[in-house]
């Protein structure tokens, strides 16, 4: 066994990544404040070619060091979009059939585990501020709500670590 270097990886290349079929999922981030947090985001939706990445409120926006730092160039691969209010982003996906599916800790959550999908479903998933999580309004909006079960004495997530324990699952699922 060993390392493989990357020529070996084949890797696709940015023109390759715009033409490749993405999964019908699109990462809406609802007042995130950490730019590494936002870069880290965008470089997960690259690996499982996430269709598009909803910045919202006082989420930074590329170009940022920070971000850039992060990103490792995913800010040119994957599609983004700003809003200043997140529940206009929300209301917008609605009407375009995307599932609403926050994740979060809440009554009636469905663990992440059990959750299940069509293939074929698009899917908008809310990842929430770092401290307060998702707004109430978004909660009351969303079609369903999942949350990442947890057995430490801990109550959540880096967000950059949920999106990828999320992405990675759901990649699984409907890929």
């Amino acid at each position: 066994m060993r390392k493989l270097k990357n020529k070996e990886l084949k890797r696709l290349n940015l023109k390759e990544f715009k033409n490749k079929k993405k999964l019908p999922v699109v990462i809406v981030l609802d007042n995130i404040r950490s730019s590494h947090n936002v870069g880290s985001v965008f470089r997960t939706s690259d690996a499982f070619l996430i269709k598009k990445i909803m910045l919202c409120g006082i989420c930074p926006v590329p170009p940022k060091n920070e971000i850039r730092k992060t990103a490792l160039g995913a800010t040119e691969s994957v599609e983004w979009e700003y809003f200043s209010k997140s529940t206009d982003c929300i209301n917008i996906l609605a009407k375009k059939g995307y599932k609403i599916i926050s994740i979060e800790q809440a009554d009636n959550a469905t663990y992440l585990n059990n959750f299940s999908t069509e293939k074929s479903q698009k899917m908008a998933l809310v990842f929430g501020n770092e401290v307060n999580g998702i707004m109430e309004e978004i909660i009351q909006q969303s079609d369903e709500v999942i949350e990442i079960p947890q057995y430490g004495t801990k109550h959540s997530l880096n967000l950059s670590v949920s999106v990828g324990i999320v992405l990675w699952d759901l990649f699984l699922k409907i890929s």
